[in-house]
């Protein structure tokens, strides 16, 4: 892997980052573009509004979280804050794409990229309704100047019980298009809560995570070196037989063979970081999985450079019982005027020029 990276001014062709990069497999003092993909659980991004036919109640200036118009315009504040600040260490065009969990509708979402923080970049939008019934959904956000959206659907993940109640859940979002000219696939996921037990919900996760693979099978029938990504909220770890063993997520570039993939963020799990806490104990549920394509160098198109946790100190909270949790909108009812209960993630791709 890369031994050293700098930035060489932040000249911009094509409006990506040129950098100049030392490294062991390659000759140094090559150019290369630069750029990022994330993905960040925003934590119930709803809007106002009740909805008669989603469970939203709780966030209306009447309901039990008292979720007033001035509540939600800090909440976009906030999150444009972090989304505006992932990416830069080296390209000033930040996340080129973004993976969101928890968005209510596609209003939230166009409220957020209009945001003074985040305007300059154009994000635009790719999103559908889910039939979750609080009415979350998942959706992707990108500059057009990077990637061109080609096709867009959803992929049902059906319908469960839970304490005997049938209900559905987030779809898969499925997004292809041309990052810089070049073919990708986008699986942008928000897999079935632990809620009831981990070991008695875990074949739900396990359906989600055999869906995403039917549709990387197929995508690599047709080219091998497809340049596929699994992002999201997956409720399950990078040791999950959802993600070890359905995904088949390797925690080294080396160990990935025909039809694995390779999951960067297991290295931060080993160490014991994570992206949420729950009752003093971190969890990775917030994950990138890319496949065999985009894991390995090559000397002609994107490949995966490094990972990121984005955790800087002031999405912690600064003290009490839940000091360096994320700090979330919510504890409970108390209204924290946080960012969200998950820290995002993200990967650098970079292109040999």
């Amino acid at each position: 892997m890369f031994k050293a990276l700098w930035i060489k001014g932040m000249q911009l062709i094509w409006c990506f980052s040129i950098v100049i990069l030392a490294m062991g497999r390659i000759a140094a003092q090559d150019k290369f573009k630069i750029a990022s993909i994330g993905f960040y659980n925003v934590e119930n991004l709803f809007d106002t509004k009740d909805h008669p036919e989603t469970n939203d109640s709780d966030f209306t200036p009447s309901g039990l979280n008292q979720w007033t118009s001035e509540r939600y315009r800090s909440k976009l504040g906030k999150l444009s804050e972090v989304i505006g600040k992932m990416g830069m260490e080296y390209s000033p065009d930040g996340i080129a794409i973004l993976g969101v969990a928890e968005v209510e509708n596609r209003a939230v979402l166009e409220d957020l990229v209009k945001h003074p923080g985040l305007k300059p970049r154009n994000y635009q939008i790719v999103h559908f309704d889910s039939p979750d019934p609080r009415g979350i959904d998942v959706a992707l956000l990108y500059q057009p100047k990077y990637f061109e959206v080609t096709h867009a659907h959803t992929i049902p993940m059906g319908a469960y019980s839970e304490e005997g109640e049938v209900r559905g859940t987030r779809d898969i979002l499925y997004v292809s298009g041309r990052f810089d000219g070049e073919p990708i696939h986008l699986l942008v996921n928000h897999w079935p809560s632990r809620r009831g037990g981990e070991k008695a919900t875990q074949p739900l996760r396990n359906a989600a995570a055999m869906l995403c693979k039917e549709v990387i099978d197929s995508l690599q029938k047709l080219d091998p070196k497809a340049k596929i990504l699994v992002m999201g909220d997956l409720n399950d770890d990078p040791v999950s037989p959802s993600v070890k063993e359905v995904l088949k997520g390797r925690r080294e570039i080396a160990e990935v063979s025909a039809g694995d993939m390779f999951n960067p963020m297991y290295q931060f799990f080993k160490k014991g970081i994570g992206t949420l806490a729950y009752r003093d104990a971190w969890s990775l549920f917030d994950q990138i999985v890319i496949t065999e394509g985009f894991a390995r160098p090559q000397e002609k198109g994107y490949y995966y450079y490094q990972a990121r946790i984005f955790n800087p100190p002031f999405m912690s909270q600064s003290s009490g019982p839940f000091k360096g949790y994320p700090l979330r909108t919510f504890a409970g009812n108390e209204f924290l005027d946080g960012y969200s209960d998950h820290f995002p993630v993200y990967i650098y791709i970079v292109k040999k020029i």
